[in-house]
């Protein structure tokens, strides 16, 4: 009479060649696939169902840890238990047990780590990295992440919400996302402590109420033509950096980095990509004849190639701070650069007809309001070139003070 059980020899094991199923017994079996590997399997019947359980590859276990394995699972079913089911319930509990152990600052390291791809820059990274570990992980970052409540919330806050609103509100939306992040990963359950509506609005005042609005220093729009002339007496590549910024009405970072292949002489035009945009939209300059001749200028010196404002290092576009320096030097330390941008805007709206949704798509704005946006979906290039060479001029012309009389130009 054949033996129920243990048929299988480690001799058999081992030659066993060709694909199929090998009994050994007490529902234990080994497979032999196609190509020549080889596992353990459980098959058994539970509620008139057939199933298959994995026991693991042969090359893992030896013939007789497959049968105390087998043995192990045959003790359940003669339980009225599922094997298979309790070792999904076993690995349910390892991974539960395993997010138990994850901290705040693990998972917002995740999160960056996971999101950056997406994001405009490294510097945008890096931003939620300081931000985070200035505020938020000295008092929740070794916090586990499930345990995260209102109250850690509040802590973080509360002492810059006040003095610090802007960066008070970024760094509340960034734990929402993290903790949002955690969630879904299955790290913590319930809602989430950080979001603002409903919640945290209920126990903060609006940001609008306790933010203080800092302009950027302007210059005002009369006395541009007579800095243009100072500014145009200074050497260097911050000045016409400068000068740029001036000229196209666009934001300090966007002239800067500038590199050749954006610009286009032959269609006077410069195209900002995307990724260097505020808005995250590409954005089309005109170019005047003033912005023109001061890009040549810089193609003379260093070349069309790579940036179009070098610093210290060929290779390195110029920094946001030599702007500032150059200001400093001419005596200008009441100004900042990216406040030309509204000595523009108030030029235009003051003292021009040009449009107010041409002078908002120089300035790269978002329209506030939809269906004005949904209508002006064009570049309103040409109308835009107008409005530039005007400020070109505007920005040549120095104001005769008043009470004061020209000279005569006659003999």
């Amino acid at each position: 009479m054949a033996r129920a059980i243990n048929r299988l020899s480690a001799l058999q094991v081992k030659t066993a060649k060709a694909p199929g199923y090998y009994a050994d017994g007490g529902n234990l079996w080994l497979q032999v696939a196609r190509g020549g590997s080889k596992s353990w399997v459980l098959r058994y019947t539970m509620a008139g169902r057939a199933r298959e359980m994995g026991l693991g590859s042969v090359s893992a276990f030896s013939l007789q840890e497959a049968r105390d394995r087998a043995k192990a699972a045959r003790k359940l079913l003669a339980d009225g238990m599922d094997p298979i089911e309790q070792r999904r319930e076993m690995q349910h509990q390892a991974r539960m047990e395993a997010n138990d152990s994850r901290t705040f600052a693990s998972c917002a390291a995740d999160y960056i780590e996971g999101h950056k791809v997406g994001w405009k820059s490294a510097k945008h990274a890096a931003q939620w990295t300081a931000t985070l570990e200035t505020y938020a992980h000295p008092i929740i970052g070794e916090l586990l992440v499930a345990e995260v409540g209102t109250t850690h919330i509040m802590r973080v806050l509360e002492p810059i919400w006040r003095t610090k609103a802007e960066t008070a509100a970024r760094l509340r939306g960034r734990i929402e996302s993290i903790l949002d992040w955690a969630t879904v990963h299955g790290y913590r359950q319930g809602d989430n402590p950080a979001r603002w509506r409903g919640h945290l609005d209920k126990l903060l005042p609006a940001r609008s109420k306790v933010q203080k609005i800092e302009h950027h220093a302007a210059l005002p729009w009369r006395e541009m033509g007579a800095f243009m002339r100072e500014l145009r007496g200074q050497q260097g590549t911050a000045a016409r950096a400068v000068e740029l910024v001036i000229l196209t009405a666009c934001r300090t970072s966007e002239a800067f980095n500038a590199e050749w292949r954006e610009i286009d002489l032959t269609q006077r035009t410069w195209t900002i990509p995307a990724t260097r945009m505020k808005a995250g939209k590409e954005h089309v300059i005109p170019l005047s004849d003033a912005a023109v001749n001061v890009l040549q200028i810089q193609a003379e010196v260093y070349g069309k190639g790579g940036y179009v404002f070098p610093g210290v290092k060929i290779q390195k576009p110029l920094s946001n701070m030599a702007g500032l320096m150059l200001l400093k030097r001419m005596g200008r330390q009441d100004l900042t650069v990216h406040g030309f941008r509204s000595s523009f805007r108030d030029w235009s709206g003051e003292a021009t007809n040009h449009p107010r949704e041409v002078i908002e798509h120089a300035l790269a704005h978002q329209l506030k309001d939809k269906a004005e946006a949904a209508y002006q979906r064009g570049s309103l290039l040409e109308k835009r070139r107008v409005l530039m060479a005007d400020w070109a001029r505007h920005c040549d012309h120095v104001a005769v003070p008043a009470g004061v009389i020209p000279l005569s130009r006659s003999a």
